[in-house]
């Protein structure tokens, strides 16, 4: 996997939304990447409101334009927060999804980072559909979402795995992020048909023995995965539990003291869309800590053998 050498944050300027600005000045200064910022403005709308106000006075738009990207360069330059790192202040007009992913592909961006929270767009833009349409539209980009203010590099980072080459991507790239950051690899687990089972009234003895060959059997493959991902011992630990993934990685991230949880995303189509409105989607929503999105990529990294 080539190092992060391109790195896009977006911001809406509002004080929230600068969590993620605070984060990416904190990779770009640790990898050494380039660093841009954006920020989108909807001018198209602001022309429909000037039409219906019967003002078409060309300096409106400008002096938005202008007071916008003051107030980057100014957030930009703050010695406060960006660690000696330099970073270019991009102003472009147009619709804020359409632009940060347009832009994100354009400038082959190793890294898309976005708060959580702000205003306007960002408002909501991770708590429904619009994160899945971001998420797909963004392309082989992996994305960032940030919702903690970053004090320092990520320490601890929870990464659920399902030993498709989507968990290799997962670990490879959280490791080039946070290289020295311990890794708890997560893999929660139902048996097949547990449920009916359990209506069945299939002796309970017998449900439990299969639940522990599966934990011994999935435990060994969790090893696999790190060893061919090139993990040694000391560097991770393995945890794998009986229950539902997307409750049993919002309850781990808090008792394993995680802060970034970093999600391998499937597939470019069905599969990508069911794991969007399930795992990946409930994790965005539900977390406290900062998740990271990792496209599946032709990167000649295999998942780890059966």
């Amino acid at each position: 996997m080539s190092p992060l050498s391109q790195i896009l944050a977006a911001t809406d300027l509002s004080a929230p939304s600068r969590h993620a600005v605070d984060r990416g000045f904190r990779i770009a200064a640790e990898v050494q990447a380039a660093y841009t910022v954006l920020h989108a403005i909807e001018l198209d709308l602001l022309d429909s409101l000037l039409e219906v106000l019967g003002d078409t006075s060309p300096g409106i738009k400008q002096r938005l334009e202008n007071d916008a990207r003051a107030t980057l360069e100014h957030l930009l330059a703050d010695p406060a927060r960006n660690l000696g790192q330099a970073a270019r202040p991009l102003i472009v007009s147009g619709g804020p999804l359409e632009t940060i992913t347009a832009h994100a592909q354009s400038s082959a961006a190793d890294l898309l980072i976005l708060g959580a929270r702000g205003e306007g767009f960002l408002r909501h833009a991770l708590l429904g559909s619009t994160a899945s349409r971001l998420l797909r539209k963004a392309g082989s980009c992996p994305v960032l979402v940030v919702k903690q203010q970053p004090h320092e590099a990520y320490r601890r980072l929870l990464i659920p795995v399902d030993f498709s080459p989507a968990s290799a991507e997962a670990i490879a790239f959280g490791r080039m992020l946070a290289p020295t950051a311990e890794i708890v690899l997560l893999h929660a687990f139902e048996l097949p048909f547990e449920s009916r089972l359990v209506y069945a009234r299939v002796d309970q003895d017998f449900i439990d023995d299969q639940i522990r060959l599966a934990n011994h059997q999935l435990r060994q493959r969790a090893y696999r995965l790190a060893e061919a991902a090139g993990l040694r011992s000391i560097d991770y630990s393995v945890l794998i539990i009986h229950g539902d993934p997307s409750q049993q990685i919002i309850a781990q991230e808090q008792e394993q003291n995680c802060d970034l949880i970093v999600m391998g995303k499937h597939g470019k189509h069905l599969a990508e869309a069911l794991l969007l409105g399930s795992v990946t989607k409930h994790v965005l929503a539900e977390s406290q800590c900062d998740v990271l999105v990792i496209p599946e990529r032709d990167s000649g990294l295999a998942a780890a053998p059966a």
